[in-house]
């Protein structure tokens, strides 16, 4: 079991930076996949980043590659996602997962059927 606890979402303008962090509960978070999705007012959640358990490979969506960075910090049990070049379009609530299989001890998932744990979101917003 795991608890994630996301932090970090706040009221923005366009072009500016903003980091999220996400703490896990547990003695054993290295040993999991961590992801972030995000879900903007009308629209299905969709994915953002993930990291795999040693922190050595990333995915990101195609919308957010080159301006985001996640991150993780497995002294700390904290996953980050470093979120530079903010767009109006990048507004959402955004969600922390995670996936402790290890069979995605290497490739970390992409799809949020495939997380097991969630935590409860923080708010993005970027003005334009």
């Amino acid at each position: 079991q795991v608890q994630l606890v996301e932090s970090g979402g706040r009221l923005v303008q366009a072009g500016d930076s903003l980091r999220l962090s996400c703490a896990a509960s547990g003695r054993t978070f290295s040993s999991y996949s961590m992801g972030w999705f995000r879900q903007a007012p009308g629209k299905e959640r969709e994915f953002v980043a993930t990291i795999s358990w040693s922190g050595g490979t990333t995915y990101y969506a195609d919308s957010v590659k080159g301006r985001f960075t996640i991150s993780r910090d497995n002294a700390k049990n904290t996953v980050y996602l470093q979120m530079n070049s903010l767009k109006p379009e990048d507004t959402a609530v955004y969600y922390c997962a995670a996936n402790g299989s290890p069979s995605y001890k290497i490739v970390p998932p992409r799809h949020g059927y495939e997380y097991n744990y969630w935590g409860q979101g923080t708010q993005v917003t970027v003005s334009s």
